[in-house]
Formats: structure tokens, sequence, C-alpha cells
């Protein structure tokens, strides 16, 4: 499926005061559960050095979907996305391989998920920073009145994508990874 995905993040927020608003608000709880990513990019790194795009195998809840991500801007509208899933990471890995793609990193995070009307409402823990939410919605509009409605200050929007944020705001050389996981960090 493709689409351009409409989306924003608000860094360090306080979780359990978070779950607390959304249910007083009566979101759906989708549950909490762990992903588990491998991200991939080009073999001669253009995608990783310029920025921008990237290729990732998702697995959650059993189902692994493979996304290619293009951020071309830091807007709300400004990724788009291709994604669909497959039934065999092991062999997508490879297959990916074949085309001239590498396996680059490999990492996890906890993932706390919410419907709130037609927002998607996604809590994010990763090792070693705090946790934020990612609001994902069809307009900046929905976005908008979703944070107002979880008391979070658009004000404090956070546009860039994970990896610029990780980098840039947290000092974790993200890019040069291969391992940022809960049991792994090198």
């Amino acid at each position: 499926m493709e689409h351009r995905e409409v989306e924003v993040r608000f860094l360090e927020i306080d979780k359990e005061q978070l779950i607390a608003k959304l249910r007083d608000l009566g979101a759906k709880d989708l549950g909490e559960d762990m992903l588990e990513e491998v991200i991939l990019y080009d073999k001669p790194m253009t995608w990783q050095e310029k920025g921008g795009k990237v290729l990732r195998l998702r697995t959650r809840q059993g189902k692994t979907v493979l996304t290619y991500k293009h951020h071309e801007k830091a807007s709300v509208g400004g990724t788009e996305e291709i994604e669909f899933e497959v039934s065999d990471p092991h062999k997508a890995e490879v297959l990916l391989d074949r085309l001239g793609y590498e396996v680059y990193r490999h990492q996890q995070k906890k993932r706390h998920t919410f419907e709130l009307g037609s927002v998607v409402v996604d809590i994010d823990t990763w090792p070693k920073i705090p946790t934020y939410v990612e609001l994902e919605g069809v307009d900046e509009e929905s976005l908008k009145a979703t944070a107002m409605a979880l008391d979070l200050d658009w004000k404090d929007v956070e546009l860039r994508n994970p990896r610029l944020v990780l980098e840039e705001k947290y000092g974790i050389p993200i890019a040069t990874m291969r391992w940022f996981t809960f049991d792994g960090f090198e």
C-alpha cells in the first residue's frame, strides 16, 4: 500500500499520565508489544549518507511488514511510505540482499497503541531514551485536535524522523550502529 504519512511526535512524555488521559477520553487500547525491526540501505550507502530513504522489515505480533520510507522533508506529511506484508522475513532479507540492499541494523522498541477517533496514538519506548508519542492521522487538523485533547502543546511538535532525533537530540550514533536493542547496543 502506498500513502503519505501524516504524523508528528512529542518527545519525553509521561507514559502513565498519557495512558490515563487516553483512557479517560475513551480511546481504544490496542495493547503493547515489542517491535523487532531490520533496517536496510542500498549497498553504496547513498540512502543513509543523504538521509531520507530506508527499507524496514518490522515484525509485530507474528506479522512482518516490509516498508519503503522516503522522508522527503520535515513536515507533517513529508514521508512517502509503501508497505506490504511478507510471509517469511528471513527470505525477504535474503531477497533484498540479492537485490543490492544491505541489512544494516537490528533494532527494537516497545509500542503501546491506542486509537482516538481517526488518529492512531503510538507510545514508543526505545532503548536508552525517554518515551515519546507519535500521532498519525488523515490530516494535520486531526493531529492538532488530538494533541490538544491530550494536553500536548503543538509548539513542542517534533517533525524530524526518529533516526535524526536519536542522533541530534540524544547523541546516539544510530547511523553507525548494528544493534539498537534492549539487550544489545553497538
